[in-house]
């Protein structure tokens, strides 16, 4: 019962790190293209006289680490519309460099989640061996307390079959005048006193 409640717990657990995962992956590069998309939508129905205007991009992809990287395009909304503005072979070559960060973003991601995986299921493969080892030591104890019980029953109908042959030769022997040690020696100390 316990175990099927563990695998089922183990399940669980699995599936919900799988769904966050994914949501990890994918809600991030949505985001981006959506703010794109309403970035661009919004400057399309701004006035056609006015150009679109884009918001000055302060980044140096290459050389900041890939975490603040998020942050930074959380702040401009219209990363590829900025750099393709400013210089198209430089947004280019910015968008290809991002590219290949999330790309390889994601390869370390699936690796990690492999890894994860395997070390879930070495844990799952030693969970399911301790369950085993405890039900056969649980077997085992079963088993021996059934001899003992047999054993303690065979005791009892030994012990009542001597008292019953103990009891026959105590009156067998009372017949031909045989009295009790303990009797005796009450009825000789009852008649030193009394003297």
């Amino acid at each position: 019962m316990k175990n099927r409640e563990q695998q089922k717990t183990v399940k669980t657990a699995m599936v919900f790190l799988g769904f966050c995962l994914v949501a990890y992956i994918v809600i991030p590069p949505l985001f981006w293209h959506l703010s794109d998309f309403i970035t661009a939508t919004s400057s399309s129905s701004s006035s056609s006289s006015s150009s679109s205007y884009c918001p000055p991009c302060f980044c140096d992809c290459s050389t900041q680490p890939l975490f603040s990287l998020f942050d930074d395009l959380s702040a401009n909304t219209s990363f590829s519309e900025c750099t393709k503005k400013q210089d198209p072979e430089v947004g280019e070559e910015a968008q290809s460099n991002f590219t290949e960060l999330l790309a390889e973003e994601v390869k370390l991601k699936e690796a990690e989640a492999v890894r994860n995986q395997q070390r879930a299921d070495v844990a799952l493969l030693e969970a399911k061996k301790m369950t085993s080892q405890y039900q056969k030591e649980a077997d085992k104890c079963s088993a021996g307390m059934d001899t003992c019980e047999v054993a303690r029953e065979t005791a009892e109908e030994a012990l009542a079959s001597q008292r019953q042959i103990s009891a026959l030769w105590e009156r067998r022997a009372r017949q031909r005048g045989w009295r009790p040690a303990a009797t005796t020696v009450t009825h000789h100390l009852h008649s030193h006193f009394t003297h």
